[in-house]
């Protein structure tokens, strides 16, 4: 099955202050040694020079370069078999970083409670711009067929249960949601991706009516979802959202959709304050 939970972006030029620009479509200095690094993310069994050069676009040398500066920080390493991947010093940093966020601990629970109730797959996630990353994630403990999102993947949220409950919480009028939109269209994932801004607006202003987004197959096909928003910080502003991703035929969407109050209880704590 294709995941469309996961989306992996190509390092941007950096114009940060302290970094040094690209220049034209060229990486040069800290842009290529994050590049280098984003790269090496997405080959969990290792990649070779040759295929990392043609990745990043930069010369190898200077690829070479960047990786032996990773290597010193311990962000990189290579194998026997002379292909690089990323070092247990990088691994050690994500993994602490992650298991220290105070949502990962509260949320989990209720995620495990929600992927065996349903047998169907439980994400949190938060908001990020235009996007939605993937903060913890719960299997089912049984079924042949699973999502293959990861944490830290990320989404387009006009797309997404997820995105469209926390985008319902900030954008309560159609001129915030053009605003949003911008003059970029956002993407048409499926054939029922709402893509223009008055779509857009009349979704999330059902969902805040209702109290939780629906993902109809708009971002993956075969894919349904029910989200609801997490309140883990203040009981006025959302600090992230929880939601079933499930597989339409195995899981139809009015499923989810009967089962909402039984959801929101499992919230306890973290749920909408009414």
């Amino acid at each position: 099955m294709r995941n469309a939970m996961q989306h992996t972006q190509r390092l941007p030029a950096s114009t940060a202050p302290g970094t040094e620009r690209a220049e034209g479509d060229r990486l040069v200095g800290s842009d290529r040694v994050l590049a280098v690094l984003k790269e090496l993310a997405r080959h969990p069994d290792g990649v070779a020079l040759d295929e990392l050069t043609r990745a990043v676009g930069s010369p190898k040398p200077t690829v070479h370069r960047a990786l032996a500066a990773l290597r010193r920080a311990g962000l990189a390493c290579q194998d026997r078999g002379g292909r690089y991947l990323l070092g247990d010093e990088f691994l050690r940093m994500a993994f602490a970083h992650h298991e220290a966020r105070p949502e990962h601990v509260r949320v989990r629970p209720l995620l495990e409670t929600l992927a065996a109730r349903f047998g169907e797959t439980a994400h949190y996630a938060v908001l990020d711009g235009h996007e939605v990353v993937y903060r913890a994630k719960v299997d089912p403990p049984t079924g042949a067929v699973r999502l293959t999102s990861t944490v830290g993947g990320r989404n387009p949220a006009h797309a997404t249960g997820v995105g469209k409950v926390l985008l319902a919480h900030e954008l309560g009028t159609l001129d915030a949601v053009r605003r949003w939109v911008g003059t970029a269209r956002p993407a048409r994932r499926t054939p029922r991706t709402l893509c223009t801004a008055a779509e857009l607006h009349r979704e999330l202003r059902e969902t805040r009516e209702r109290g939780y987004a629906l993902d109809d197959q708009e971002n993956e096909p075969g894919v349904v979802c029910l989200a609801l928003p997490v309140y883990g910080a203040s009981p006025r502003v959302p600090s992230g959202a929880v939601s079933v991703s499930a597989l339409a035929y195995r899981t139809p969407l009015r499923v989810l959709v009967d089962a909402v109050a039984e959801i929101r209880e499992a919230l306890g704590p973290l749920k909408e304050p009414f």
